[in-house]
């Protein structure tokens, strides 16, 4: 059987579905991810297989592939680790493939098991909104997830959290919509007094998007000015 499970990639702002298979046949042991995966996704195998171990699962000793498709698009980020490890529960017949056929997952896993915010929690949950899905986040980006109007969001703050949710045994709640938090005061131009010719230098630089090097000797009003 192999286990699939809905993730997404970005291409900047642009969100791409992603389907994380996962095959355990005989063999000789081995644990390989294909589908044009980064360092940081190629990486998460032993992240995985940490966190799955702090929960007393070891992984079978069977050939484990686990395919990213579209296999032609490079994946990259450590959002990848519970998608990938929610696969390998559903091979082990831990999970239920139907349960979880049914949500995008994302999120970076920690060796003991914990889930680790990942970025772009707020178009994933848009993307799963569009295409009638619910959304598995870590628990510090519940918050930000609950932004997109979703009301089928589930934050674990670890993998054992999420298997006993799925399990029975525990109840996650839905997460709030997180406090927009007050950006600090920026210096602003008009409170620098003198040094005209500097100020006239960074707003061209900061209209044209151009870089900038100062130079003057020590006192001349450089750190001031910046």
């Amino acid at each position: 059987m192999v286990a699939h499970v809905r993730t997404v990639a970005f291409e900047g702002i642009s969100v791409t579905a992603i389907d994380v298979q996962v095959q355990m046949s005989g063999g000789l042991p081995a644990f390989t991810v294909v589908g044009l995966p980064d360092k940081a996704v190629a990486e998460s195998r032993e992240r995985v297989r940490a966190a799955m171990h702090s929960l007393g699962l070891s992984l079978p000793a069977k050939r484990i592939v686990v395919n990213l498709a579209p296999a032609d698009l490079l994946k990259e980020g450590s959002h990848f680790d519970l998608p990938i490890a929610i696969g390998l529960l559903i091979s082990m017949g831990v999970l239920a493939q139907e349960e979880l056929s049914a949500y995008v997952a994302l999120g970076e896993l920690s060796l003991d098991g914990s889930l680790l915010a990942a970025s772009g929690v707020l178009p994933s949950a848009m993307h799963a909104s569009e295409n009638g899905l619910g959304l598995i986040c870590p628990l510090p980006c519940g918050g930000e997830a609950a932004w997109s109007g979703l009301s089928d969001i589930l934050a674990p703050s670890s993998l054992l959290a999420l298997i006993n949710h799925f399990k029975g045994s525990q109840l996650l709640s839905v997460p709030q919509v997180a406090e927009r938090e007050t950006p600090p005061r920026a210096t602003n131009m008009r409170e620098i007094r003198g040094q005209h010719v500097a100020r006239r230098a960074l707003e061209v630089a900061a209209a044209g998007g151009h870089n900038l090097l100062m130079m003057g000797p020590p006192g001349a009003g450089k750190s001031g000015i910046m």
